[in-house]
């Protein structure tokens, strides 16, 4: 995908256990194919909608998943008024927004950007580095000096908001690092349903699967507010925050990084698929490593995983209570019956989008 450098402005405008089981699979099975042989499945951590609205209509025009998951996270890493991604995203205790993300696809061709700065879509650098590169990971300063070649245009991220918020932040605190420095956001602070919960942290992590049959996922995040300056997560680490198996299946991670990269958390979710586990099952049995193995107070962090397999069956559980999840269906797969709680749902183009409360085990 080309680097978008139209301006600001412009990009908004426009821009049971199982998990799904048997029965789910067989309607899926049994609807109608958009353009391939495979009804497309796409689903992201959190209530990102918008985002999988522009994914999904990739996806049932026939198009490419790495295509589509690009694009959905192109909407939040623009959108302002999300705090956790992005544009507006809050920056880390100097007051500089850097972001880290990363992309995979169906031949384990994967790239990844960290603590990059100045750049509105770091998904798209990533996958610049997948596919103009030797290499997986760039990071920092030479991570902003590839986007710049590869003509992405700079743009400051922080926002008034933003920095406002950082500035009362630090006021709090007396400018004291010794202060600060155990400072952790709190649990499920992406949702926007939850007012009261000022600072926002987190990834947006998009899988999908495709009409052919492909697998493919994206994360981006600006991480965790005010981080101690270097901070990299889960986001950008390939096995951690992302990991697709096109043979098998994709999986993702959201919640705090720390725990995710302890446990290598997508990949484990895969190796459980792979040892005969549901989608469903494997993020349960990867949310229980996560529980077993952190040296944080579990109570006090959060882990919400998700999977689909190439069968188009999908699941999602998390640590805590309070995680959500979005999921688009093709016409025809009819509701899906997951493990967790449906709270609401939309018609989009050939299909539909359902807002899933996710199982959990603390809380």
């Amino acid at each position: 995908m080309k680097p978008n450098s139209a301006s600001r402005r412009d990009f908004l405008i426009r821009t049971t256990t199982a998990g799904v089981l048997a029965p789910l699979a067989a309607s899926c099975s049994n609807a109608s194919d958009v353009s391939g042989n495979s009804p497309p499945v796409a689903i992201a951590t959190w209530d990102n909608r918008r985002a999988l609205t522009a994914a999904w209509d990739i996806l049932v025009a026939g198009g490419y998943a790495l295509d589509a998951v690009e694009a959905g996270v192109h909407v939040p890493e623009a959108d302002p008024d999300d705090r956790s991604v992005g544009l507006g995203g809050h920056p880390d205790r100097d007051g500089r927004v850097t972001l880290d993300s990363c992309i995979m696809d169906e031949r384990f061709r994967c790239g990844s950007v960290a603590a990059i700065e100045d750049i509105l879509h770091p998904v798209s650098v990533a996958r610049r580095v997948m596919e103009v590169t030797q290499h997986v990971m760039l990071a920092g300063d030479g991570a902003r000096q590839f986007a710049i070649e590869q003509g992405f245009e700079p743009t400051n991220l922080l926002t008034e908001q933003s920095e406002r918020e950082w500035r009362a932040w630090l006021d709090a605190n007396n400018y004291d690092p010794e202060a600060s420095a155990g400072y952790r956001p709190p649990i499920n602070s992406e949702r926007r349903d939850m007012p009261s919960i000022q600072e926002s942290h987190d990834t947006c992590g998009m899988i999908a699967l495709d009409t052919e049959g492909r697998l493919s996922g994206a994360c981006t995040t600006s991480g965790w507010a005010y981080k101690v300056r270097g901070r990299v997560g889960d986001s950008p680490i390939i096995g951690a925050g992302l990991y697709v198996d096109g043979e098998l299946a994709a999986a993702t991670a959201t919640g705090h990084g720390e725990e995710m990269i302890r446990a290598a958390a997508a990949h484990t979710i895969i190796e459980r698929i792979r040892g005969g586990a549901s989608p469903q099952e494997a993020c349960r049995q990867a949310v229980e490593h996560i529980r077993r193995v952190t040296p944080s107070d579990p109570s006090e962090v959060q882990a919400g995983l998700l999977a689909v397999d190439r069968s188009g069956r999908f699941g999602g559980f998390a640590l805590q209570k309070g995680f959500v999840y979005v999921v688009g269906l093709p016409d025809g797969a009819g509701e899906p019956d997951v493990a967790g709680t449906i709270t609401d749902s939309v018609a989009v183009s050939g299909g539909t989008i359902y807002v899933v409360e996710a199982p959990y085990l603390i809380g």
